[in-house]
């Protein structure tokens, strides 16, 4: 009975503390909403912030209208709130405007500094939302705009959040209002100076920078220790984001070069038109997406799923076709078959540009390829980590097909002596042309990475092919773990000197490295043993 009777009593006290304070925010909210008929953008901006502070539950939509052009003022300097369906609604009262609307309603105003009011405004208002994501991105519009009006919500905010993330964002958010604050104490903007620091980015660096003339001599250092602390993270940073690109860049050469690497190691065929294999498979993957856009576009998910064993049955069958018809007849001919296969990339080139035409063609990414994700600070794509996994799972699976198969043991047996494997019954040229077919549509599911990050055209293997060749050369001809170490160094080191050198600068470093490290091993990395190899 005893705690009905309390509870009746804080109900009651409730009530009536709801009924004093309503008055209060309706009287404060009027005065604030009169100043936006003033048509000053100084007005404006201090309106802003006076309904931002009222306590006001319709603060929000208020200023959310102002901020997409819904927000008019009239006669009498009252205010109306125009919603989609273009009724106006008093923005004091949220009741309907009777009658016919008000005649000379203009639109409040809005610039450059009136929109930082309102995001900063905003962000005070959503930074108690229940919604965790509505918190974090309204610390970070405090953060961004260092409106001082917000700080008491702000430290409403920090002491009831849960979340620890969300909270250190609420807490770099009020550091950044309290170090420009020339009015606060010199202890609290140096203490503001570090967490600053702490933050480590672009944004946190720009802040330390825009000291206002005249701080103090100890906040200044102790802004320029911040400064060269974010530098050096940065520079780290960069780095190591640089050796990623290098990671990717060096897959990407992987999947082009890996299946050069099998046919050059066991025919000896300079096969200029291994990039056209590489540009039928982004073409294959090109037609799956336009199929399954007109017939079935809830596939389209699976569209590169569906585009890799068609890839490599296409390059691999045109694979076959250029041996069985052009190369079987040229072996022991170097010469010759680098200018044939030179001429059959030609007749490709021509051909995918009769069918499909000159210009680029447009291959979507699939869901779970797009985006970017963050990671120790470091900005990774979905697309290019998915193209890494998808290099080495080729890489891997290649290996297991040479080691722990017949074909592989035939193939190994032809590299290594080819008329010792003639004698044992192996039918050498058949090895020779499933190798080739083998290497080309290896080419072809390469061309379908690449089509997630290239143009798809009809020069689209002509950008791989002599990085190729080099790969292969500088890791061992036929070695594919020689081909796995020759691209990944290629690719890193291209991508550590593009920042000092630049892109062409850094290209033509890497060929004049590889001419003078096989002027030391001519072999490469790796070299493959055997009988035929060493005579």
């Amino acid at each position: 009975m005893r705690r009905l009777h309390a509870l009746a009593l804080a109900l009651c006290a409730a009530l009536l503390t709801l009924a004093l304070t309503a008055p209060v925010h309706a009287a404060a909210l009027q005065e604030a909403l009169a100043r936006f008929a003033a048509d000053s953008y100084g007005e404006t901006e201090t309106a802003i912030g006076e309904v931002a502070q009222s306590g006001d539950p319709r603060s929000a939509e208020i200023i959310q209208a102002l901020a997409e052009g819904r927000l008019l003022y009239g006669p009498g300097r009252r205010t109306y709130i125009k919603d989609k369906s273009a009724a106006l609604f008093d923005a004091a009262t949220g009741e309907s405007a009777a009658g016919e609307p008000p005649a000379g309603l203009k639109p409040v105003r809005v610039n450059n500094r009136i929109r930082r009011a309102i995001e900063s405004a905003m962000g005070g208002l959503t930074l108690l939302s229940p919604d965790p994501a509505k918190r974090l991105e309204a610390a970070q519009a405090v953060f961004k705009s260092r409106n001082a009006a917000a700080l008491p919500t702000l430290q409403t905010a920090i002491e009831r959040e849960p979340d620890r993330r969300i909270k250190r964002v609420m807490s770099e958010a009020q550091a950044a209002i309290i170090f420009l604050a020339s009015d606060r104490p010199e202890l609290d903007r140096l203490a503001a100076a570090s967490v600053i620091a702490e933050r480590a980015d672009g944004d946190a660096q720009a802040l330390l920078r825009n000291l206002p003339p005249g701080a103090p001599e100890r906040l200044r250092e102790a802004a320029q220790r911040g400064i060269d602390q974010i530098e050096s993270r940065l520079a780290i940073l960069k780095a190591a984001q640089n050796v990623f690109y290098g990671l990717s860049l060096g897959s990407v050469l992987l999947l082009a070069a890996i299946g050069l690497a099998i046919t050059f190691g066991v025919m000896g065929i300079i096969n200029m038109a291994h990039g056209e294999m590489v540009m039928l498979g982004a073409y294959t993957t090109f037609a799956v997406q336009e199929v399954i856009r007109t017939s079935a576009p809830g596939l389209f998910d699976m569209s590169l799923l569906i585009a890799l064993p068609l890839a490599f049955l296409v390059a691999g069958g045109v694979g076959v076709a250029i041996e069985r018809t052009v190369i079987r007849f040229l072996y022991g001919r170097p010469l010759e078959t680098l200018l044939a296969t030179w001429g059959v990339s030609l007749i490709l080139q021509q051909a995918v540009r009769t069918i499909f035409g000159p210009n680029n063609r447009e291959v979507g990414n699939p869901s779970f390829m797009s985006g970017s994700f963050e990671l120790f600070g470091i900005a990774l794509t979905w697309s290019r980590l998915w193209i890494v996994v998808f290099s080495l799972g080729v890489f891997f699976v290649l290996l297991f097909v040479l080691k722990f198969t017949a074909f592989g043991l035939r193939m190994r047996a032809v590299v290594q002596n080819r008329r010792m494997a003639a004698s044992m019954g192996i039918r050498t040229n058949w090895i020779d042309a499933a190798t080739f077919g083998l290497g080309s549509g290896i080419a072809g599911i390469a061309g379908v990475a690449l089509s997630q990050i290239d143009n798809v055209s009809p020069n689209l293997g002509q950008s791989y092919i002599i990085d190729s060749f080099m790969v292969v050369v500088f890791g061992g001809v036929g070695n594919l773990w020689g081909a796995l170490v020759g691209a990944l160094t290629l690719g890193v080191a291209n991508k550590v000197l593009e920042p000092f050198a630049g892109a062409v600068l850094a290209k033509i470093l890497m060929l004049v490295f590889i001419i003078l490290f096989i002027q030391k091993r001519p072999r490469g990395l790796f070299a493959l043993k055997g009988r035929a190899v060493e005579a």
